[in-house]
């Protein structure tokens, strides 16, 4: 039972006895005797207060009787239409007439219940607009009243709770199975008022005794009631907390097995506001094996069920590898999927995509996610209008997307790129990534996005993200795929030229870039270089500089690092998780393909970034050897190259290079002029 205060216009008042009548100027008044005798008969309306401004529009004699002279209260009822005017003598008659019933019309406002059947009281109401001052203060009054009549009630049922819950208790634990299941049901009933459900929770032995009998009891009818009282003993946290600490979780996860709707129901709700509100209620409803019964009944067909059993799930799964296991090997994500291909409840979907999120970043679950389908089911909300529903998806697709790489994904990749161009950031966060993961080592991934426009939706993007290195990371990412190891690659090369994008790439190598950021800028313009007529634009922006400046910082810093570990074998710290000797490597590729072009070998020499080169050709990672012996025999083209090369005394470790083991870095230096060897 809920005890609210009641406005007047949901409580009845008991009617008052009257009769009909029109406006003044309805009436046939054939003299002002008459219409005096009339009024004291009582055939004119009996006015509570109340309901005066709904039937009648006799005039107010006064306001304020008291205080008002003879002057303020006559009217001529010749004007208007009203016929003649009253003497004197009727006017003080109908003036006592109403000082006498003042105090009923005030009671058929407060109380009217309190008049007699058949009482007609004259209305003092002049002007329907205008309520009157017993009118205006019916709704308030009543209002305390029903207040007043509700506080009484309340305790009338905390006090009849108090003094039945002892005896219920034994009732509960009686050996007649028909004595428990009619103390169940009479505790259940008392459980649905708030007094009453209030001593029922502040009450351990009744609570206890409730867990007893829904445990023990083979009668559904005790279960369901049972159930049911604690289900609203679980709207309140001392009512949460008697259930927890009585032992109510093993007794609730055992009936998710029950076969009856409304045990079930009260069953999850319950163990759902635990899981919300309880602490310690999570490890509890693990260990008693919640988890498998849970994902057990995500095979049932109804929504709002499930919307409950998957939202449980997501909280018992959230920052629990443990969890994230059972559901697995109870088959949890090929479920979860089919939830998400078959149903259209938005909250439901959402629930679902909640747990599929919080599975997504466990590599055992990601696998299985994908292969029964996930990519695909969650692309099938991606136009949903639920923003928080394809918020969702978009995070669990990005989270998966590392792990579908092999996948066709055309559908999904065309529309990853309109979503490009959403003003959610979040949104285009995430499209970004997943198009970068989604093409990264797959060809057709890359040709279909090169297809859709790709490439001039991520220049777009870029631009427009500025600083927001959470968009450039993944953007810069999905170019760097998609210019290089695919039939469309060239095409690629030159469409981010013409979408302007090569300016904003080249500034992106300064502060307040990060390492992952600039460290997929390098590899993006090594791959641009790869295009011809993108040199001299590169060169224009200011690339090389650039680039020679983050091979100088990042090679003293590879240095450092080895005297470092070497005097106190302290291991090497990774700015942002990038190592310096990945810029060393990304750098000297990158102008090892710019140096194909001569105008850009003459500035790389004028940069004294040759004995450098040379010490990597030392180095003992080989891909560091490579890209620089490749540097060198593109600079040795030139006469002035060759002759630096060969003083900084080069010719020594590119020929021991040349009998290389490894072929990419012996084939480097095979390209070295013959005065080399």
């Amino acid at each position: 039972m809920s005890y609210q205060i009641q406005s007047p216009a949901q409580t009845g008042s008991r009617p008052i006895s009257h009769g009909s009548y029109g406006g003044p100027n309805e009436m046939s008044m054939p003299n002002p005797k008459e219409q005096t005798l009339m009024w004291q008969q009582g055939s004119y309306l009996g006015d509570s207060g109340i309901h005066s401004g709904a039937t009648t529009q006799a005039p107010s004699l006064s306001g304020k009787e008291e205080d008002l002279d003879n002057d303020q209260v006559m009217f001529d009822w010749d004007q208007a239409g009203f016929g003649t005017g009253f003497t004197q003598e009727q006017v003080d008659e109908m003036n006592q007439q109403l000082n006498q019933t003042r105090s009923q019309r005030v009671r058929a406002a407060m109380f009217p219940e309190t008049l007699e059947e058949g009482i007609e009281i004259p209305s003092t109401q002049f002007d329907t607009a205008q309520p009157t001052a017993v009118q205006r203060l019916s709704e308030p009054s009543q209002m305390l009243k029903h207040a007043v009549v509700n506080l009484i009630n309340y305790q009338d049922d905390a006090d009849l709770a108090t003094r039945a819950i002892p005896e219920l208790i034994k009732l509960l634990n009686d050996e007649d199975q028909v004595v428990v299941s009619q103390a169940a049901m009479m505790v259940h009933q008392l459980s649905k008022k708030e007094a009453s459900r209030h001593a029922i929770m502040n009450s351990p032995q009744m609570v206890a005794a409730l867990v007893r009998a829904m445990s023990n009891s083979n009668d559904l009818e005790t279960t369901r009631c049972a159930a049911g009282t604690l289900h609203n003993l679980s709207h309140h946290r001392q009512g949460l907390l008697s259930i927890f600490k009585s032992g109510g979780i093993p007794a609730l996860v055992k009936l998710l097995s029950s076969p009856v709707e409304s045990v079930l129901f009260y069953a999850i709700t319950t163990l759902h506001n635990l899981l919300l509100h309880q602490e310690g209620s999570k490890m509890a409803v693990r260990l008693a094996g919640g988890l498998q019964k849970m994902v057990a009944l995500l095979q049932r067909n109804n929504v709002k069920f499930l919307a409950i059993v998957t939202d449980c799930l997501q909280i018992l799964a959230y920052g629990n590898q443990e969890s994230k296991l059972i559901i697995l090997a109870s088959q949890g994500p090929v479920e979860l999927v089919r939830i998400m291909r078959s149903y259209t409840y938005e909250k439901l979907l959402w629930t679902t995509s909640r747990v599929l999120k919080v599975l997504s970043v466990c590599s055992s679950n990601k696998p299985a996610i994908v292969e029964a389908g996930g990519m695909q089911a969650l692309s099938m909300h991606l136009g949903h209008q639920s923003q928080r529903l394809v918020q969702n998806c978009l995070w669990t697709l990005r989270n998966l997307s590392d792990a579908a790489t092999k996948d066709q994904m055309d559908g999904l990749l065309s529309q990853l790129v309109q979503l490009l161009s959403s003003n959610d950031i979040n949104v285009v966060t995430c499209a970004a990534g997943i198009i970068s993961n989604l093409t990264c080592n797959n060809q057709r991934s890359k040709v279909t996005v090169c297809q859709v426009g790709g490439v001039e939706a991520l220049v777009h993007t870029v631009i427009q993200a500025g600083d927001r290195e959470e968009i450039t990371e993944p953007a810069i990412c999905a170019l760097r795929h998609l210019t290089s190891r695919h039939l469309e690659s060239e095409m690629a090369q030159n469409a981010v030229r013409l979408n302007g994008g090569l300016q904003i790439i080249v500034k992106l190598l300064h502060p307040p870039s990060r390492w992952p950021l600039i460290k997929a800028v390098i590899g993006l313009i090594r791959n641009l270089a790869l295009c011809p007529a993108n040199h001299a634009p590169l060169r224009e922006h200011g690339a090389i500089p650039r680039l020679v400046q983050l091979l100088i910082r990042s090679y003293q810093d590879t240095q450092r690092q080895r005297s470092s570990v070497a005097s106190n074998g302290s291991q090497p710290a990774y700015p942002d998780g990038v190592r310096m000797e990945e810029i060393v490597e990304g750098t000297v590729g990158a102008l090892h393909i710019l140096a194909r072009e001569v105008h850009n070998r003459a500035i790389i020499r004028s940069l004294s970034i040759i004995p450098i080169f040379v010490q990597l050709l030392y180095n003992e990672i080989e891909n560091i050897q490579r890209v620089a012996a490749g540097v060198l025999c593109e600079l040795a083209t030139d006469k002035e190259g060759a002759e630096m090369i060969e003083q900084e005394g080069a010719t020594a470790p590119l020929t021991e290079l040349l009998h290389s083991h490894n072929d990419g870095v012996g084939n480097a230096c095979f390209n070295a002029p013959q005065q080399f060897y």
